[in-house]
Order: structure tokens, then sequence, then C-alpha cells
């Protein structure tokens, strides 16, 4: 059973359910969403303020039953013709690698997304380590996604960062060259005929048990950037072992991803709250280290 609705006028989707799903609770309404129950124009959104057309097919189901088994679905924070941002999960690769092919968020998302006899396309705008958590956006053409990565120098991109001990100053910014040595797969700081400039900035929200959390913007996109310059101050991230020492996950998640949407000219800002299992590694104490 699924109830069926059509969008008259231009809103956001938690509203438009609350109008049309008279006598539901708002925490029933949240439910739906928060399971993958709720499709507009046959796409499962989770995001309460995805923004409806005039036309948008909404359809709120039971339960997400025939779509894909609930652990392999993956968090849309927001979806339309165009773009599909996504809430991807430390330990996941973004695209599949030259060396591994095993399971990541550009297939499952296809496959989520995908009905029969029509096919999803999708291409990465941008990439994730595998083990960062947080938004990680896809275009649905080749043609949108070059028209965001040529707005990209842009975009605003904001992390949270868990490092070991606490900076001093407790804020600042890192503006030092990278270069990426490929048989280490590693990323160096310093001069070098191959360095590339890159600048990050960082402000510390809370320091325990001495581990800080703090907020990280990037001017520039590097490989391994936050996770190298952070290392190079002194501080690198908790649970890395590339650039630091192991842990049970990586304390790096990408909060929030703001870019001018092609076509509209309109500023799209895309976030999601970092997770529990992320938030932990604060009140976990540190490693006796070597």
């Amino acid at each position: 059973m699924s109830d069926r609705f059509t969008a008259n006028i231009k809103t956001t989707l938690l509203p438009f359910l609350d109008t049309q799903l008279k006598g539901w609770a708002r925490s029933k309404v949240k439910q739906r969403l928060k399971t993958g129950c709720v499709f507009v124009d046959g796409q499962s959104v989770t995001q309460h303020n995805h923004e409806l057309n005039i036309g948008s097919q909404v359809e709120v189901r039971a339960s997400a039953k025939g779509i894909s088994h609930k652990s392999n679905l993956l968090e849309i924070l927001y979806s339309d013709r165009d773009l599909v941002a996504i809430n991807k999960p430390a330990g996941l690769l973004s695209v599949a690698t030259a060396n591994e092919n095993k399971e990541h968020a550009l297939a499952m998302l296809r496959n989520q997304l995908s009905r029969p006899k029509r096919s999803v396309k999708l291409w990465p705008v941008h990439r994730l380590d595998r083990d960062t958590s947080g938004v990680l956006l896809f275009a649905t053409s080749v043609k949108m996604r070059d028209a965001v990565q040529e707005k990209w120098p842009s975009a605003e991109k904001t992390y949270l960062a868990i490092v070991e001990s606490c900076p001093n100053p407790r804020q600042g910014t890192i503006d030092q060259p990278l270069w990426m040595d490929p048989e280490k797969y590693h990323m160096n700081v310093g001069t070098h005929p191959e360095a590339r400039n890159a600048i990050t900035h960082f402000n510390t929200l809370k320091t325990i048990n001495n581990r800080a959390l703090l907020e990280v913007k990037i001017e520039t996109g590097r490989q391994h950037q936050i996770r190298a310059h952070l290392s190079w101050l002194g501080h690198p991230v908790t649970g890395d072992p590339r650039y630091g020492h192991d842990g049970p996950r990586l304390g790096l998640h990408a909060l929030r991803l703001s870019i001018t949407r092609p076509g509209t000219g309109k500023r799209l800002t895309l976030e999601t709250p970092a997770p529990d299992q992320f938030l932990d590694l604060l009140q976990q104490d540190k490693p006796d280290l070597p």
C-alpha cells in the first residue's frame, strides 16, 4: 500500500507531507522519511527540506521493501533531475579504483535509484577518502558534472576533524604545498618540483581527553590535504594509520558542501551531522603511542 500525491505549488517535502497526510503524527512522517519510504519522482528521498516543484510526484510507501535491503540503502541528502547528494558512511569507497573494485558508493547509488527498464546514470562531482564520512555529490550527466566542477573553486567545503592533542593557537591557516609520493601513496608537505599549493583553515571547537574537535575549511581540494596538513602541524587526525596512528575509525567527516548550482545561479548547501561513531572518538582514551 502507498499514498501518492502531486505538488501543485513549489514547496519543501516535510511541510508538503504534513499537509497531505492529515491525521499523521509528525514523528510518523519523519520516520517514513528516515527509513527510505518516501519517493519523489521515483527516487527515494530522506531529506525533509528536499525541494518540490509544481508537478512533482510524491509517493509514501508503507515500507522500503522492494527497492533494496535496508542495510544497503544510502542516505540521500538531496536530489533533483541533475544532482544527487548522499551521506557516505565511513569505510565505503566513493568510486571504484584501479587497484580495488569492491563495493562503492557510485554503484550502490545507481542500483538504489534505478528501476526496471529505467537505469540511472551518475558521475561523481568529487570524491571522499574511503574512511571519511559525509556529504558526497553526484551528477546525472557529464554536462552537469563539468558545470559544477568548473565553479568548484567557489565551492565551500567544511569538515569536522578529531585530532590528537590540542592545537595552540586554537585556530589558524596552513598554507603549505603538497606533493604525492606515488610509490608510498603518501602526501608530503613542502617544496618539490611537483608540489601544488594547498590552503587549510582550522578552528578548535572542543577539547576532551587530550583530543580536539576542529572545524576545517579548505580552499583547495588536494588528495589527503586535511590529513597531511594536520599531521604536519603536529596534530594528526585520530585513527589515521597513514599520517598518524591507527584507530577504530578515521576522525574526519565532510560536514557541509556549498556550491553555486549551475542553471539557477543559486547557492545550494548540503549538510549532514557527524555520526555517533565519529563523536565517540572524543570520549575514548588516547592510546599509548610508541
